[in-house]
C-alpha cells in the first residue's frame, strides 16, 4: 500500500472560543518520517487527531491524504497512554490489530515474539499489562502499532516513559520498521527529533504557526556524534528554550 503524503490545507480550529489553529496550512512528506516539536499545549497532539479523523475535532478547512486512502485500514495511532487492554497478554495486545480482524497466524506470532525479544520483553508474552512496569507498557504499546504495518503511523511522545538505554533501542527498532511508512511523530527531545526525522517543524504560539521546517539528510537512526546532528543540535534547542520563554 502506497504511503501518501499529508496535507493540511487553511484550518481553522478552537477550544473554548479560543482559536488554536487559524488558516493553518503544513506539508507532511510521503515515506518520510516528520517529528513536530514545540511547547506543551500549541497544538502537537490535535494535529495528530486531525490526521486520525477524530470525529470530536470541528474544523474548518481541508486534511487530505495524496494519494487517497482509506482511513480506517491505512493509519496505525499511538497515543500517550499506552491503552493496552488489561484482561488480555502481553502478546495478545501485540497481536490485537489481527485478533480483531481474524487475522492471527502463526507466522504474525512468531514476528510478535521476534519484536518483544527485540525490545527488551523476552519471556513476558503471557504476562498481564498489570504485572509490567510503565516503560515495559509503553514499549508493548509500540510493538503493537509497529505490527499493524500500516503506510500512515501517527506516534505521541511513543519513547517519553523509557529509559535512556531502552530509548535508543526501541528508537533503533521503530526507524528500522517505519522504513518507506509515512511517520508523524510528535516529541519534546530535539535529539530524540534529530536521531529519527527527516523532516522537524518546530510549532509556536496561539494560535498556532509553523517556526522552523528543518529537512535533514542521511540515513536514521543518526548517531548522536554525527557531526550535522552535532552542528544542529544546539541551535535548535536554544530556539525550542527561547520559544517556552517567549
Amino acid at each position: 500500500m502506497i504511503s501518501p503524503a499529508i496535507i493540511f490545507e487553511d484550518i481553522t480550529l478552537g477550544f473554548s472560543g479560543k482559536k488554536l489553529f487559524a488558516g493553518f496550512s503544513m506539508e507532511v512528506p510521503a515515506e518520510h518520517c516528520t517529528c513536530l516539536l514545540g511547547p506543551s499545549g500549541c497544538g502537537k497532539s490535535t494535529m495528530l487527531g486531525l490526521v486520525s479523523c477524530n470525529c470530536r475535532l470541528k474544523f474548518s478547512g481541508r486534511l487530505r491524504f495524496l494519494p487517497e486512502i482509506s482511513h480506517a485500514a491505512s493509519i496505525s495511532w499511538m497515543a500517550q497512554d499506552d491503552l493496552l487492554l488489561p484482561w488480555l497478554t502481553v502478546i495478545d495486545n501485540v497481536l490485537l490489530g489481527a485478533r480483531l480482524r481474524g487475522e492471527v497466524r502463526p507466522t504474525l506470532k512468531d514476528k510478535a515474539q521476534q519484536l518483544l525479544a527485540e525490545a527488551g520483553l523476552e519471556g513476558k508474552g503471557g504476562l498481564l499489562p498489570g504485572q509490567l512496569s510503565g516503560g515495559m507498557r509503553q514499549r508493548v504499546a509500540l510493538l503493537r502499532t509497529l505490527m499493524e504495518e500500516r503506510p500512515v503511523i501517527l506516534m505521541d511522545e511513543p519513547f517519553s516513559a523509557l529509559d535512556a538505554l531502552s530509548r535508543v533501542r526501541l528508537q533503533n527498532l521503530a526507524a528500522r520498521l517505519t522504513k518507506g511508512k509515512t511517520v508523524l511523530m510528535v516529541t519534546h527531545d530535539p535529539m530524540e527529533a534529530l536521531r529519527l526525522a527527516d523532516r522537524i517543524i518546530v510549532l509556536h504560539g496561539h494560535p498556532v504557526r509553523i517556526a522552523t521546517v528543518l529537512d535533514l539528510h542521511g540515513a536514521t537512526p543518526r548517531d548522536p556524534a554525527d557531526p550535522e546532528v552535532q552542528q544542529i543540535y544546539p541551535q535548535l534547542l536554544g530556539q525550542l528554550m527561547a520559544e517556552a520563554e517567549s
